[in-house]
């Protein structure tokens, strides 16, 4: 049969592509993408909030398989190592990135034809200083963490301060796609990494490499930094300069830096010395039984994060509706939290089992305990993030300090007495204390934002 483009194109409307095979095969793309509508809103406030968020789960999934080879492959004192030192990582690129995603979070909507260079600006600022923290700590480690000096080699040690460096512009650039509203592409970027890295653990676990999960993660990086920034840098800011609004230059935005960045310490001290705290108190095996629950757990922190990060970018392109948008962002986490908080009290046996049958008895409690905690810390993520639209910092910068002491003060006062457990307790206690007030008076901070701020 002739099926010429010039035929195809003589047949009558509604005559063509007619088979079964193709009815069904369009019937099932009309499902798919209805099934896609109705979870994605065409609002962007929650689109990009249910994608940002989206992204988080498919990357913790795939991140927990991660997770799940590396205990098959390595034993538990090399993957309590590998994470730890993997949070020590994670502490520096957020203390050496200066909070400069949030920055761009904040001030790339209403940048214009200023997007790149303040991009490749933050880029430049954040990977300098990444470098010198990096290696700041590696002078330290012996006094810090005597249990990371495996780090101290040449070879190792200029990995760790690459991929510290590396690190911080990873985080900036999920930062600098959400602000030009390319959430998907952050997801696209985060599978790629995820599976990026299972692959490169496989690798190295076939040649048996010793630090193959370390070098497995640096690597994953290498190709996800690669890929997303060529996306931002070469399709979504050129797009956004042309299309995007422009403002005047907001007045003060290096002490707004300063601001954000100083708050912003305590809360990223608060989620990465933990780990670190349990290793020094209670050794390489427990702190394994603790990571994984808390890779699990934290999972229920990035969906607040994420959808407050979509409230910050619709705020500054329309001001007059955030406490409209706060609400609804409160609404929509609550709901979506509850329902992912439940199933993990319910089953945080069966989902640790995939580790293996001993981490399910170390931390089962505990991964319910984070679970919870999260649900209180919606309310706390909330404010800071308005905190940041209104571009008064003062409750934020506050909130990040209370929330810094409590954990790591009832962390160090409940290790020794209920092990991994007493982490737990810390995270939930400290969430519900800061909540509380935070809901009671919640007319004094969610707030519209004036106008001269916007």
């Amino acid at each position: 049969m002739d099926t010429s483009p010039a035929l195809r194109a003589s047949e009558p409307p509604g005559t063509a592509n007619t088979s079964p095979a193709h009815t069904a095969g369009r019937s099932f793309t009309t499902v798919l993408r209805a099934g896609v509508a109705a979870v994605l809103s065409r609002d962007p406030l929650l689109r990009n909030g249910h994608l940002l968020a989206i992204s988080s789960l498919i990357n913790a999934a795939v991140g927990s398989v991660f997770w799940v080879f590396a205990t098959h492959w390595y034993d538990e004192k090399l993957v309590g190592l590998s994470y730890s030192a993997l949070s020590a990582t994670l502490l520096l690129a957020s203390i050496g990135q200066l909070n400069l995603s949030d920055f761009l979070i904040r001030f790339v909507p209403s940048a214009g034809r200023r997007t790149r260079k303040m991009v490749l600006t933050c880029y430049l600022v954040s990977a300098s200083f990444s470098t010198l923290v990096a290696l700041g700590f590696l002078a330290l480690v012996p006094k810090l963490a005597p249990d990371l000096d495996f780090l101290l080699t040449p070879v190792a040690g200029a990995c760790f301060v690459a991929a510290t460096a590396g690190y911080a512009i990873f985080v900036m650039q999920d930062g600098a796609l959400t602000a030009v509203r390319r959430p998907d592409w952050v997801v696209a970027e985060n599978v790629i990494f995820a599976c990026a890295k299972i692959l490169l653990l496989g690798v190295g676990a076939a040649l048996a490499i010793s630090t193959g999960i370390l070098l497995s993660w640096a690597g994953a990086l290498v190709v996800s930094l690669v890929v997303a920034n060529y996306l931002l840098l070469r399709k979504a800011v050129p797009h956004h300069e042309k299309t995007a609004p422009e403002e005047e230059r907001p007045p003060r935005m290096v002490g707004y830096a300063a601001a954000d960045y100083f708050g912003s310490l305590f809360r990223m001290a608060a989620y990465t010395l933990v780990p670190l705290m349990v290793l020094n108190n209670l050794g390489a095996e427990q702190s394994a039984y603790f990571s994984l629950a808390w890779v699990v757990g934290y999972v229920l922190y990035l969906v607040a994060r994420n959808m407050g990060s979509s409230l910050v970018v619709e705020a500054v392109r329309s001001p007059e509706r955030l406490v409209e948008h706060g609400l609804r962002v409160l609404r929509h986490s609550a709901l979506l939290l509850t329902v992912a908080i439940t199933v993990i009290v319910v089953a945080a046996p069966q989902i640790l089992t995939l580790f293996g049958a001993e981490y399910a008895e170390s931390g089962s409690t505990l991964l319910r305990l984070i679970a919870l905690s999260a649900l209180p810390n919606i309310l706390v993520t909330l404010a800071i993030d308005v905190s940041r639209a209104r571009r008064r910092l003062r409750l934020a910068v506050g909130l990040q300090i209370a929330m810094c002491v409590l954990v790591l003060g009832l962390t160090k006062a409940l290790l020794p007495v209920l092990g991994i457990n007493g982490a737990g307790v810390a995270w939930l206690v400290t969430q519900c204390l800061l909540a509380l007030p935070l809901l009671i008076w919640r007319s004094r901070w969610l707030t519209a934002v004036p106008a001269r701020s916007s």
